[in-house]
């Protein structure tokens, strides 16, 4: 194998899951068989964990798309993409000299994160299941799909 084109550009955690799936880390549940070296795997259990996972070409670049109007650099987009803020504390820090560069839009642009990039597969599933009742207390689905109560 040659290379082309030594360190062309950054990659979206997407493209580092995409990769390693292409390696066969998510189909060798016993991690002997596929050639990926353990510290591989141990990207691959992270990246699985995390917004990456849900996320999709068409939804990254959907996302590029309507961020141009922000004059965000490419390291900015690339950060927003694999962190997946969704509030101004958050993306406060990604973004240079925030306040004065995008000032009253950081809103719109949180909500177009919300809209474009998928939420990570843990703040899905918190999300799912949950009851709050009039008094109070919360009732969730358990593993075991029976309910369980907590008072708050």
């Amino acid at each position: 194998m040659k290379i082309v084109k030594a360190n062309a550009g950054m990659l979206t955690n997407f493209e580092v899951l995409n990769f390693l799936q292409s390696r066969g880390a998510g189909k060798d549940p016993t991690r002997v068989i596929a050639p990926i070296a353990p510290s591989e795997f141990k990207v691959y259990d992270y990246l699985e964990q995390s917004a990456a996972c849900n996320q999709s070409r068409e939804k990254i670049n959907e996302f590029v798309v309507k961020s141009k109007k922000y004059n965000l650099t490419k390291g900015e987009i690339l950060s927003i993409i694999n962190t997946r803020p969704s509030s101004v504390v958050e993306i406060d820090p990604i973004i240079e000299e925030c306040d004065r560069r995008i000032g009253d839009s950081v809103e719109e642009l949180l909500e177009v994160v919300a809209q474009v990039l998928p939420p990570p597969p843990s703040q899905t599933e918190s999300d799912e299941g949950v009851v709050e009742g009039e008094d109070g207390t919360t009732e969730m689905d358990g593993e075991d799909g029976t309910k369980e109560m907590e008072a708050s």
